[in-house]
Order: C-alpha cells, then sequence, then structure tokens
C-alpha cells in the first residue's frame, strides 16, 4: 500500500529486501483497492447530481490521485525514451531525464482520455478489475523480464520477485475475479494481461530488459485495454 498507493498504511521503511517478493504477490489485491475507490468516487459523484462526464472526470482524478501518479510518470518518462531514442543506451539516458518530452505527454494525454471515456459507461466491476489486472502486470514484468539496469529502486523488486511470486500474484486476480458478478469481463482482464506481455516484450527489445518506468507504462497500458475491452462488451 505505501510503495502503489498515497495511502500510508504499513511500514515501508522497516521493510527488508525479502518482503518485497511477498509484496509483489499481493499487489493485484492492492489494485483492487484503488479500483474500488475510483468506483466509490463515480457512485458520490453520481448520488449528489454530478452528470456522467463530471463523474467520470472526477472518478479519474480519484484514480491518479490515489497512486500519488507513480504509473503515470512511469509511462511517461518510458514513451520518452523507447520511441524517443536512437539506441539503448540513449533510451535509458532520456528516461532518466526528469522532463517530459512529446512522446511522453501524448502518451499520458491519450491514457487519461481513454479512461475518462470509459469510465462514463463501463461497469464498477470492470474498473476494480482493470486496476487489479494493471497491478499484476508490474509483478508479472518483474517476474519474466530482465531488468535494464545495474541498480535501482526496480531492480531492487526484480530480485526478489520469482516466477512463485506471479504465481501467488495470478491467485490473487483470480480471487478478485470471482467476486465480480460479471463473468465476461474475464476476457477483458486476459485481453489486458496479454497486451502488457506483448508491450513488456517489446520494450525489452529496446532497451533490452525493463526499468521502474517501464514498470509503470505496463500498468497503464494493461488498465486501459482492460476497460476498452470492457466497454466493447
Amino acid at each position: 500500500m505505501r510503495f502503489l498507493t498515497v495511502i500510508p498504511w504499513g511500514k515501508w521503511e522497516a521493510a527488508a529486501a525479502e518482503d518485497l517478493g511477498c509484496a509483489a504477490a499481493l499487489f493485484p489485491l492492492v489494485g483492487a483497492l484503488v479500483g474500488l475507490g475510483v468506483v466509490g468516487t463515480r457512485a458520490a459523484a453520481r448520488a449528489l447530481g454530478a452528470p456522467p462526464a463530471l463523474a467520470a472526470a472526477l472518478a479519474l482524478v480519484a484514480w491518479v490521485a490515489l497512486t500519488g501518479g507513480l504509473h503515470l510518470d512511469g509511462l511517461m518518462d518510458a514513451a520518452d525514451g523507447l520511441l524517443g531514442g536512437q539506441t539503448p543506451e540513449r533510451r535509458l539516458e532520456i528516461m532518466r531525464d526528469e522532463r517530459v518530452g512529446a512522446f511522453g505527454a501524448l502518451a499520458a494525454m491519450l491514457v487519461l482520455l481513454t479512461k475518462y471515456a470509459a469510465l462514463e459507461s463501463v461497469s464498477g466491476g470492470a474498473v476494480v478489475l482493470a486496476a487489479a489486472t494493471g497491478r499484476w502486470m508490474l509483478t508479472a514484468a518483474m517476474a519474466l523480464f530482465p531488468y535494464a539496469r545495474p541498480r535501482g529502486l526496480g531492480g531492487m523488486w526484480h530480485e526478489q520477485t520469482t516466477k512463485r511470486t506471479l504465481l501467488a500474484a495470478t491467485f490473487a486476480v483470480f480471487a478478485v475475479m470471482a467476486l465480480l458478478p460479471e463473468g465476461r469481463l474475464w476476457g477483458a482482464a486476459a485481453v489486458g494481461a496479454l497486451s502488457g506481455w506483448l508491450a513488456a516484450r517489446w520494450a525489452s527489445r529496446r532497451i533490452p530488459g525493463l526499468t521502474g518506468d517501464v514498470y509503470g507504462a505496463l500498468a497503464e497500458i494493461t488498465e486501459v485495454v482492460v476497460v476498452i475491452i470492457a466497454a466493447l462488451q
């Protein structure tokens, strides 16, 4: 909770390296809680008489605020680096730059616009599942792909996240899906997970490997694909 959200629950400062793998297994459950916060914000806005567009906008604000913009920031940095650099070294260098370039701004705008449009119509279950699957993608990327930098915060997570951790995170996603009344959302989650994996595979060939910024980008991509598929069903 302390790592993925702005909610001050837990003692991140006291965590040992071996705790990170256990935490990564619980990422989908944290995502589900984020999704519930987004859905609750939308429901409260509608209950107060807000039109669907305004309720969707407020829900989107909650989506970004609850995570502190962590994954969105990673998306912007990753887009600038992966799309703007000509060599792996240059791409990594661009991602270290805190300034936002054209590719990063465009990626963030498109993701936020798509989420806003989806929030006007998709069910609450779709939002919860999108957030849970997006966090599952973080664990999957850490467990299945190499890390591109010699050290860093993302590297710490990568070292402690194993395929066993991924299996536990997968069961967590299944638990979330089992609690949702809409069986059709399973397909949306599957397509979202596949899209995230394909994006991770492409990114790992561009650097090669993944970084913390790419992890965030993968979460955003997975979330967006899940809500798109859910809106089309």
